[in-house]
């Protein structure tokens, strides 16, 4: 390794730049991908639940979103970015597969977690079909948020070893 050659030599090694050790550890697109949709889907269901506390609570600048009279949920905003992405996705802009560029990669990966966040605050409410995101029964949308969360935490820090673990399984049935 690098690092024990530089201390045999006696010289030191400068640490690596953080953009250095991204681009080492997230080469691949996919795994870069389901990295950042991780990081947008926890960092917004946390910002979410902060903003919609403060709401129910009456304190702070924001208040609840009323277009036309109606109370507009967040997760009405989840599906439209969920939409949006998926679109995208099936016109493979963003997908990081064949020409495409890095940027619109990153950024629908960015979106499609905070679009997942947004949709699965309110799984209760779409599951139930009246809101109840402060009632007992509100609890099952950070149920849906800790399962989905963990498949994406799954996928990114356990992909390699599942994809492997896929591959020799396939491998053993065809012997």
């Amino acid at each position: 390794m690098r690092t024990q050659a530089a201390t045999h030599a006696g010289a030191k090694v400068p640490p690596r730049s953080p953009s250095a050790l991204y681009r080492e550890h997230f080469a691949d697109a996919r795994r870069e991908r389901l990295f950042l949709s991780s990081v947008a889907f926890f960092l917004t269901f946390a910002i979410v639940r902060a903003i919609t506390y403060t709401i129910h609570a009456g304190k702070g600048p924001l208040h609840d979103l009323v277009v036309g009279g109606m109370h507009l949920h967040h997760l009405v905003l989840g599906i439209l970015l969920l939409l949006g992405v998926g679109y995208l996705w099936l016109a493979q802009v963003g997908t990081g597969i064949g020409r495409s560029l890095d940027w619109p990669s990153r950024l629908t990966a960015l979106l499609y977690g905070v679009g997942a966040a947004l949709t699965l605050d309110e799984f209760a409410l779409w599951l139930r079909l009246e809101d109840v995101y402060w009632a007992r029964e509100g609890r099952e949308s950070i149920d849906a948020v800790i399962l989905f969360g963990a498949l994406l935490g799954v996928g990114t820090w356990g992909g390699r070893f599942f994809h492997a673990l896929v591959r020799e399984a396939a491998r053993a049935l065809r012997r």
